[in-house]
């Protein structure tokens, strides 16, 4: 079982004026992927699935979204538009000059899709894990909580100690099938990313965008995104574990229906992040998906 903790070899690349945390990993001139974590979270949800792409010689990309991570905010409102144009520079600024094989965590599928149908030409596959977009419900008692104790809210920040507090604790265990993954590196980490001095705004900002707690996730740029995507032709893998407590397997069917022609992988016994609960064979789907799309081109 992988334990988390501060991925090493990060460094920062300037995007739209701000320095964005980045690790760059495998050979340069191997197959470019780019990983986009989710709401509130980091690049380190990828590092263990990184190390294993980059040795199989892909040049593997991963950042700290703008505002989250341990990445300044950028000098957009934060949602979905100001996300993909910053990745979209961030591609361009780390030197890649043909189009990415993106693979984005629940926030970070949207993030995915919205740089493939706003920046053509940038995208050649996408790879959907556990992605908003496909519904509306999420987990209805965990929500609330999430979003206040998350965010830091006046007279809830002492709520979110990840070192002892209950809830800190819930909400990590939350994202995954096996609690024993909400190791206490993992929880470290969670409570220094709340303390980031940008990360109260753009969790709040974010969020607002997309939708709210109890009500959901609003239907209209869901099904705007989503229309967009399949008209634009690009291949795409669903990947989802069966026991998602955030964003509930039925978004994966619903997925499935949303967009026909994409492929789908869904992990038996795994939570919200099959990048680190199932590492190896998250990456065995993701490298058979790609390594059969670079054969045809």
């Amino acid at each position: 079982m992988t334990t988390g903790g501060s991925a090493e070899g990060t460094s920062e690349l300037e995007v739209g004026g701000v320095p964005l945390r980045v690790r760059i990993s495998g050979p340069a001139d191997g197959v470019p992927v780019l990983l986009i974590h989710g709401i509130a979270r980091s690049l380190e949800d990828w590092t263990e699935a990184q190390d294993l792409l980059a040795a199989s010689g892909h040049r593997v990309i991963s950042t700290d979204l703008p505002g989250f991570g341990f990445s300044r905010r950028g000098k957009e409102r934060p949602g979905l538009p100001a996300f993909g144009r910053a990745m979209a520079a961030l591609l361009e600024a780390a030197g890649v000059t043909r189009p990415a094989h993106v693979v984005g965590n629940s926030l970070g599928g949207g993030v995915a899709m919205t740089l493939a149908v706003d920046h053509p030409g940038t995208v050649v596959s996408l790879t959907l894990v556990n992605s908003i977009g496909f519904g509306s419900d999420q987990h209805v008692s965990l929500a609330p909580m999430a979003y206040a104790a998350l965010a830091g809210l006046p007279g809830l920040e002492k709520t979110f100690r990840p070192k002892t507090s209950e809830a800190g604790i819930a909400l990590m265990q939350a994202n995954f099938f096996d609690p024993s993954f909400a190791t206490p590196e993992r929880l470290r980490e969670a409570g220094r990313l709340a303390k980031q001095r940008d990360y109260q705004a753009t969790f709040l900002g974010t969020a607002a965008t997309l939708g709210a707690p109890i009500v959901g996730i609003r239907a209209g740029w869901r099904r705007a995104l989503l229309a967009r995507v399949r008209e634009s032709g690009i291949p795409v893998l669903v990947i989802w574990g069966d026991a998602d407590k955030i964003l509930p397997p039925t978004h994966y069917e619903a997925a499935r229906a949303e967009l026909p022609d994409a492929q789908g992988h869904l992990f038996a016994d795994t939570g919200h992040m099959p990048q680190i609960e199932k590492t190896a064979e998250f990456v065995d789907v993701v490298t058979e998906f790609i390594a059969k799309l670079e054969a045809t081109r």
